[in-house]
C-alpha cells in the first residue's frame, strides 16, 4: 500500500494548498514501512517496531500520523488523544474499582484489544498521569502491540518538572527501548501559513476589543452532578468568559463533554496570560488542546491582540503548543471590530 499511502496523503496536502517538504516526505516513507509491516505486506516474526514522532509544534506530526491512521486498512486499531485517553481511563478505572487490578482491566477496555494504538499529542505534566501512562506502555508492549505516538517533546523531556521527572523515568525507558524515535524537524510551522479558514477550529477568530467586559444574565450547565456557570448555552453555541472556563475548578472532563455538545464556542474576557495564575494558564492550554482536537469553531475576544497575547504566553515554557494552535485563527485588531457585549 506504500504508493497508495503516498497518494492519499499528498492529495490531502494539495487540497489544503500544501506541498510536503523533504522532512515530511521522509517521515511518510517511514510510516509506509510501518503500514507494510502491520498489514502483512512484509513478513515479520515479531510485531512491528513502535514509532515515537516528536518535534516542534506545527510541523505536521499529528496531521501525517492521522492521515496514515485513516488510510491504514487495519480493523484492530485505536486512536487516543492525551486528554480524551486519561478521561476515558479514569472513568473505566472507576467502573472497575471493586474488581481485582482495576487499572489493568481499564487499560484492556480502553485499548480494545487493538493491534495498533495511535497516541496523539503525548505530553506528561502530572505525576499521576505519568504512572498511569507507564502502566499503559508496559501493558501494550508486553502484549506485543504496536504504538504510534506524536509529541512535541523528546522522550527525556517528558514530565519536565524536576520535582516529579523521576516518576516517569520508567515510562521514558520503555519509550526508548521499545520505540523507534523520529525527530521531525522541518523549517516551517504550518499553522502560521494556514490558508483554509472555512471550517473547524481554523474558521475561528481572535478579536482584540476595546472593552473586554461581558454583561448579561448567566446560565448553568450540569455535568456529572456538578454545576458550572456560563454566559449562555443554546442552539449549539457555548458562550463563557475566561474566568468561568479557566478560573474555576473545571477540567478536561468538562471541556471534552462540552466540545462534543457545542460545535461553536465564544470565549470572552481573555486576560493577559501573565495576569492569570498558573492553574488558570494550564486550564487554558488544555482547553485549546481539546477544542483543536475536536475541531470546534471558536471566537476568542480579549483586550490584547493575538500577537501580544502570544508574546506574554511565551514566558511559560510549555505554552508553545497552544501558541502554535492559536495562530490557526483569523486575527483582528481593536480598531477593526466593535466591542462585544
Amino acid at each position: 500500500m506504500t504508493s497508495t499511502l503516498f497518494s492519499i496523503v499528498e492529495n490531502e496536502a494539495a487540497d489544503r494548498g500544501y506541498i510536503l517538504d523533504g522532512e515530511q516526505r521522509a517521515l511518510l516513507n517511514r510510516l509506509a514501512q510501518l503500514d507494510a509491516a502491520l498489514t502483512g505486506s512484509t513478513r515479520r516474526s515479531a510485531p512491528p517496531r513502535s514509532l515515537y514522532i516528536y518535534g516542534d509544534a506545527g510541523r505536521g506530526k499529528s496531521w501525517l500520523a492521522d492521515s496514515f491512521y485513516s488510510a491504514l486498512p487495519l480493523r484492530r486499531k485505536t486512536r487516543v488523544h492525551f486528554h480524551g485517553f486519561f478521561d476515558e481511563l479514569h472513568r473505566s478505572i472507576h467502573k472497575h474499582r471493586d474488581e481485582h487490578d482495576a487499572v489493568t482491566r481499564a487499560i484492556d477496555e480502553v485499548t480494545k484489544n487493538s493491534q495498533l494504538i495511535f497516541f496523539d499529542e503525548l505530553h506528561v505534566h502530572d505525576s499521576g498521569d505519568a504512572r498511569l501512562l507507564t502502566r499503559l506502555l508496559d501493558h501494550v508492549f508486553s502484549r506485543g502491540l504496536t504504538v504510534l505516538a506524536t509529541s512535541n517533546y523528546a522522550p527525556d523531556d517528558l514530565l519536565p518538572n524536576p520535582i516529579w521527572h523521576h516518576t516517569f523515568e520508567p515510562g521514558i525507558a520503555l519509550i526508548k527501548t521499545q520505540m523507534d524515535r523520529w525527530h521531525l524537524n522541518g523549517p516551517t510551522d504550518y499553522r502560521t501559513v494556514t490558508r483554509d479558514h472555512s471550517r473547524g477550529f481554523a474558521a475561528g477568530t481572535w478579536s482584540a476589543v476595546l472593552d473586554g467586559g461581558t454583561v448579561g444574565a448567566p446560565t448553568t450547565l450540569t455535568l456529572l452532578g456538578r454545576t458550572f456557570v456560563v454566559m449562555s448555552a443554546t442552539n449549539g453555541e457555548l458562550v463563557a468568559t475566561f474566568e468561568q472556563l479557566c478560573g474555576t475548578a473545571t477540567s478536561t472532563v468538562e471541556y471534552l463533554a462540552w466540545a462534543h455538545a457545542f460545535p461553536r464556542w465564544v470565549i470572552t474576557d481573555i486576560p493577559r496570560f501573565d495576569d492569570a495564575d498558573r492553574e488558570s494558564q494550564q486550564r487554558f492550554i488544555n482547553l485549546v488542546d481539546v477544542l483543536v482536537d475536536a475541531d470546534v469553531t471558536v471566537s476568542f475576544t480579549s483586550t490584547l491582540e493575538l500577537s501580544d497575547f502570544l508574546v506574554l504566553a511565551s514566558a511559560r515554557p510549555d505554552a508553545f503548543r497552544m501558541s502554535s494552535r492559536l495562530r490557526l485563527l483569523r486575527s483582528t485588531t481593536a480598531s477593526e471590530v466593535a466591542p462585544e457585549i
